[in-house]
């Protein structure tokens, strides 16, 4: 009589359902989602895989590269604006053009102060564990500069084009161009681009769901 084959050695392993058994040293293994140190792209989500730490580490060191931007064109016209008063010439400016001399010098101190405030954000919270909250603050801040900015600039034309040009009408509406542009390169454009992008994105998500209704 023939005895039965014997059983491999140790305990049989139970079959998993949708584990796919791979030999030591199969290049496929490691590309499976899921395998140790590879990313799982299975889900098909766009854009970055990070920690809402680590996203808010990015948006800063971002953030930070906008205001040295912003904040090196706001000082050099600050400093400008505080030499005017001690020019020969702006005793005989007129009460007008003493006038936004003033609202021009307030609006630039305002400036100033907006985006220099993330730098005091991230003095007084640092070490706090309020990284992302920081972050949407300077935002917020560093937006609002930029309003005041254009502001401070179209205050700025305006009063030297009413020293230069005539009639002073030809100034305000020169100033009223170079303000609408700047609008439009600084928020107008930015704002479109936002809208185009999110519309794609839901015509392709709508393209997507059409086809697996299909």
């Amino acid at each position: 009589m023939t005895p039965p084959p014997a059983a491999p050695h140790g305990p049989e392993e139970p079959h998993t359902p949708g584990r796919t058994d791979a030999a030591p040293g199969d290049p496929g293994s490691s590309l499976r989602p899921g395998a140790s140190g590879a990313p799982d792209n299975s889900s098909g989500t766009p854009g970055r895989s990070e920690t809402r730490e680590e996203r808010a580490d990015r948006k800063w060191a971002d953030l930070l590269q906008e205001l040295r931007v912003a904040q090196t064109g706001v000082q050099i016209l600050f400093g400008f604006l505080l030499t005017v008063v001690f020019q020969q010439r702006f005793p005989t400016l007129s009460h007008t053009d003493r006038t936004i001399y003033v609202v021009t010098v307030v609006l630039g101190a305002a400036t100033t102060g907006a985006l220099v405030a993330p730098v005091s954000f991230h003095r007084l919270l640092s070490g706090q564990r309020l990284k992302p909250e920081m972050v949407r603050w300077a935002g917020r801040l560093t937006l609002v500069g930029l309003v005041l900015l254009l502001a401070t600039m179209a205050s700025s034309m305006l009063l030297i084009l009413r020293v230069v040009v005539s009639p002073h009408d030809t100034a305000l509406w020169l100033v009223a161009g170079i303000a609408a542009w700047f609008a439009l390169c600084w928020f107008a454009f930015p704002a479109w681009a936002r809208h185009a992008a999110r519309r794609e994105r839901g015509v392709a998500k709508g393209d997507e769901g059409g086809a697996e209704g299909e």
